[in-house]
């Protein structure tokens, strides 16, 4: 089982200055990368100002850091995981973060030694998500009954065309053994639920 803890950090130290860059391109908002471990723990990586109006939002910022110089078509939505053998709530149904965003970095490509070069920024109503998915049937414990019977991987649910739209999949390769809603990016866009950037 691997726990790339260390790994990860280091990776997310090389992807914030990227992410940053591209939020400094955002015409009609200011951004300030929270550090205080409380709201990161919240959900809240990142608050977005519109400088039109003042109206803030906060944004949880999620990476394909295991897939670097990869470009894959869905994202895994975290539904729940293993900590100290007790099963603990993933962040998307989590109703004690603050999250109104997501900001999904993928694509992520490295063409230097040490340094993050490019990704793919999709950002996510997670309202408008949560809406689109209680539409098509899917809720937390829908999931979770889906999974109860499978040992590990990709579980295909009626609720969703595995093709176009997603799936389950149940990871037994990763020390928390997490349970993802893995969703197509383009799929989430043409809902209205999403938007890429650059």
């Amino acid at each position: 089982m691997k726990n790339n803890f260390k790994s990860d950090l280091k990776k997310e130290a090389l992807l914030h200055p990227l992410i940053d860059s591209y939020y400094q391109k955002l015409k009609h908002y200011t951004f300030e990368r929270i550090s205080d471990l409380n709201q990161q723990l919240k959900g809240v990586d990142v608050i977005l100002k519109d400088k039109r109006d003042g109206t803030i939002y906060f944004v949880d910022e999620k990476a394909q850091l295991d897939y670097l110089n990869e470009s894959l078509p869905t994202f895994a939505f975290e539904i729940q995981y293993l900590k100290k053998d007790s099963i603990r709530e993933g962040w998307l149904f989590d109703s004690n973060k603050k999250t109104q965003f997501y900001t999904l970095a993928t694509s992520i490509f490295s063409d230097e030694e040490e340094k993050l070069t490019s990704c793919q920024l999709t950002f996510i109503n997670r309202e408008k998500l949560l809406e689109l998915l209680k539409h098509k049937g899917i809720e937390k414990q829908t999931l979770v009954n889906y999974s109860s019977n499978v040992a590990k991987g990709k579980i295909r649910i009626t609720e969703l065309n595995p093709r176009t739209e997603g799936y389950l999949y149940l990871s037994r390769n990763k020390a928390e053994a997490p349970l993802n809603l893995i969703l197509k990016l383009n799929w989430l866009i043409d809902e209205g639920v999403g938007k890429s950037f650059p």
